[in-house]
């Protein structure tokens, strides 16, 4: 067997339980201040970053998804650690003990994160933009990272006002506008996920797709679904006292807050995924002769 080979009848399998143990941990969140945080952060985290060597070995090989976890890591651990000791690109914070173990201040766990929703914010990019059966040529080589990265700072987008004003996984130093949160974050996020999607882009120029069922990429699909469902689920523990105030003295509605979340869920990462399921079932189309082909070697 050849290394990481998860291209096997298994997978599907692999795929829907990892799936399954997601869900867990968003219902988990309904048991906030009573079930242990560090466990529900895990279940947030690992679960996708599983998912995403799994699905992504199908699609990319084993040297493919690799060298997308290694972009993941690799700019978003320089990214945050740079943001850390100078505020920029996301702004001045820090790391609380909420996410486990850190290295240089970072999070583990936290840089994970980049590649479980990372990797599914490629996939809806890649299937809204019909690419996911042909090889990525001409202008879709910078529209497939502009959108996904679109997508990934939805998710952000949702989630960074609940885990750092209700989770206290991490502090911001100066507030910001968005429920505590500075504007900078955002485009900090589009800028990071951007620069290594982009670069995975030109890795892929002209490469052979694999022909995958629907059912492949509706599955990614769903796992995104999940994350913007899950956020239906958010509740704060009593503990909080419904009210949350930045590190700049401003006081933010805590009930504010998760329906902020939930509206965003709402309104922008649920029609993403219904985009992407609809456009998924699209017949696939026969590679074009105009274009050189490159097989990926694994």
């Amino acid at each position: 067997m050849a290394p990481m080979d998860l291209k096997n009848e298994h997978s599907p399998f692999l795929l829907s339980a990892l799936l399954f143990l997601y869900l867990v941990a968003r219902v988990l969140q309904l048991l906030a201040g009573r079930a242990p945080s560090l466990l529900i952060v895990v279940l947030h985290v690992i679960p996708p970053a599983l998912f995403a060597l799994i699905h992504g070995a199908r699609v990319y090989h084993s040297r493919g998804i690799l060298l997308f976890a290694t972009l993941c890591l690799g700019v978003g651990t320089l990214f945050e650690s740079v943001s850390l000791r100078t505020g920029f690109p996301f702004g001045n914070y820090r790391f609380t003990d909420l996410m486990g173990p850190k290295v240089f201040d970072l999070p583990i766990l936290l840089a994970l994160a980049y590649l479980g929703m990372g990797y599914l914010s490629w996939v809806l990019g890649l299937v809204i933009l019909e690419s996911q059966d042909k090889p990525l040529s001409g202008r879709k080589i910078v529209l497939l990272p502009l959108a996904a990265s679109f997508i990934m700072t939805a998710w952000d987008f949702s989630m960074d006002p609940v885990w750092a004003d209700i989770d206290h996984a991490w502090v911001w130093r100066d507030g910001g506008l968005y429920y505590g949160v500075p504007i900078s974050n955002f485009f900090g996020w589009f800028l990071t996920v951007y620069i290594f999607y982009q670069l995975f882009a030109l890795y892929l120029r002209n490469r052979v797709s694999i022909p995958l069922p629907t059912s492949h990429w509706r599955i990614a699909i769903l796992f995104y679904a999940a994350c913007a469902a899950g956020n239906l689920l958010v509740v704060a523990p009593l503990s909080l006292g419904g009210v949350f105030v930045d590190t700049a003295g401003k006081r933010w509605m805590i009930p504010d807050i998760i329906w902020a979340s939930r509206l965003v869920a709402i309104f922008l990462m649920m029609p993403l995924a219904l985009i992407a399921w609809v456009k998924a079932a699209r017949p696939v189309e026969p590679f074009s002769k105009e274009v050189p082909l490159r097989i990926p070697s694994e």
